[in-house]
């Protein structure tokens, strides 16, 4: 009798998407979380919104964990504050693209520039 060869299955993508607004939320909070398709389709709207992306299995799976709505345990206060900071930083660099554009338009319009 032959062995059945066993491919090994890929493990499947989580992701999570957490909310935090200042003047709302205590903590951040858990607002979508699913795995495969659900994943992918969580993936999919944040691409299509322009929403900012931060690869991290191992949090995605801490976070995974938590009811939806759920504020983030002060134990991971720490993981989430380093994606935060991230965020923070491209809507930065977004912000000073925009008003780079914006002065180069200008620049345009005066005949400043060809």
């Amino acid at each position: 009798m032959a062995e059945a060869e066993q491919k090994p299955t890929a493990p499947r993508k989580t992701a999570v998407a957490i909310r935090y607004d200042i003047d709302k939320d205590r903590a951040p909070l858990v607002i979508a979380s699913g795995r495969g398709p659900v994943a992918d389709e969580i993936l999919r709207i944040a691409d299509e919104n322009k929403i900012p992306m931060y690869e991290d299995p191992e949090l995605a799976k801490l976070l995974a964990k938590l009811e939806l709505d759920a504020e983030i345990p002060a134990e991971l206060y720490t993981l989430v504050a380093e994606v935060l900071f991230f965020v923070y930083k491209l809507d930065r660099m977004a912000e000073k693209r925009e008003r780079m554009v914006a002065k180069l338009r200008e620049e345009e319009k005066q005949g400043k520039r060809p």
